[in-house]
């Protein structure tokens, strides 16, 4: 992985664009190192590469498979010991403002707005050590499940992630997706008892999905929910695949399923505006999705919910973490219990991080 790795420093060096890639529970890191600094948009989902956007889709931000240096390296995984006993520093009054927000979404939930909204925050952290390679072998040693990137712009800047959850598969006129929500503390044991919140919420999932891509794919097959487990965190998942249409491409796909229930909520524009009006910040590649488009003579896709990810920048030489985190609302939400699930999901990369 050395070679690997130093190419990639050597091309952040330069200040060119690459994105770097494990994929789930593979032990194979591609990379896409692009041959000059153009900020490449995607017009419709057709073109070869690797495709980075942001949540509101706004920014689709290509890294050409053409205009780019293909490299690959086996996978060495690290023993990593997490750092399980770090203590999250309650910010009271960000507590207070989060569960401020979560308790005007039950309202409007209980009003009938809405039967579900995803809200998310930031938190930063300095990192005094920062370096690229080192944290994504500690990602990808740690969350071999997920999967793992590094992908900079110099017009865009630095994000890393390691994520759990897949947007989109299609190999040929073939799709799979998924439907994962509801959240609990891994404590030693995947067999657990999930509460009617957690249940309702992951079904609102499967259903959306299942109803917006009844007229775009056939054959569906829907599996029951399991638990999986997700660095520190458990997440209940269905596993959605069916066959594609002949009149529907990549982008109409895409188009149906992102912003997902997951992260946005239901029905889709009114929990948007309400993101956007009390949320308090630009989310900007959070919650977006990030992938593979059209590899291998254009006939596969790999796409992933960007969860579980930061913003990484350099301030006056000191590297600094922007962390996104977000959680579920629905009717049975407590404002306090879902701060605290955010905080255990910035354990996830806290526990790598610190």
């Amino acid at each position: 992985m050395t070679d690997f790795f130093n190419k990639v420093k050597q091309h952040f060096q330069n200040n060119l664009p690459f994105v770097i890639y494990k994929k789930p529970n593979t032990e194979l890191i591609n990379g896409l190192l692009q041959n000059d600094d153009k900020l490449n948009i995607s017009q419709n989902l057709s073109e070869s590469g690797f495709i980075f956007s942001s949540f509101d889709t706004n920014k689709k931000i290509l890294i050409p498979k053409n205009n780019s240096q293909e490299i690959s390296a086996d996978f060495i995984s690290e023993s990593i010991i997490l750092n399980s006993k770090i203590q999250s520093d309650i910010n009271e009054t960000d507590k207070n403002n989060f569960e401020f927000i979560v308790a005007k979404a039950i309202q409007e939930i209980e009003t009938g707005t809405f039967s579900k909204v995803v809200l998310s925050r930031k938190e930063i952290i300095d990192l005094p050590n920062f370096d690229l390679s080192s944290l994504f072998i500690k990602l990808a040693s740690s969350y071999p499940s997920a999967f793992t990137y590094c992908w900079f712009h110099p017009e865009i800047g630095l994000w890393m992630g390691a994520t759990p959850e897949t947007l989109l598969k299609v190999n040929r006129n073939k799709f799979q997706t998924v439907a994962l929500a509801g959240t609990q503390l891994y404590k030693g044991s995947e067999e657990v008892i999930w509460q009617n919140k957690e249940k309702d919420e992951q079904q609102y999932v499967t259903d959306y999905i299942v109803e917006i891509l009844s007229k775009s794919v056939c054959e569906i097959q829907i599996s029951t929910p399991k638990t999986i487990k997700a660095g520190n965190l458990l997440h209940l998942k269905t596993e959605i695949q069916g066959i594609i249409h002949n009149n529907t491409n990549l982008r109409d796909l895409v188009l149906l399923l992102h912003p997902t229930p997951a992260v946005c909520g239901l029905p889709q524009i009114k929990a948007v505006h309400f993101i956007n009006k009390f949320e308090g910040y630009n989310r900007e590649f959070y919650a977006g999705y990030l992938g593979e488009i059209n590899y291998n003579n254009t006939t596969e896709t790999d796409l992933y919910v960007n969860l579980r990810c930061m913003q990484i920048q350099n301030n006056t030489e000191l590297y600094k973490a922007h962390l996104y985190i977000g959680c579920g609302i629905t009717k049975d939400s407590i404002p306090e219990k879902e701060w605290f699930e955010t905080v255990n999901k910035a354990m996830t990369l806290k526990n790598v991080l610190l």
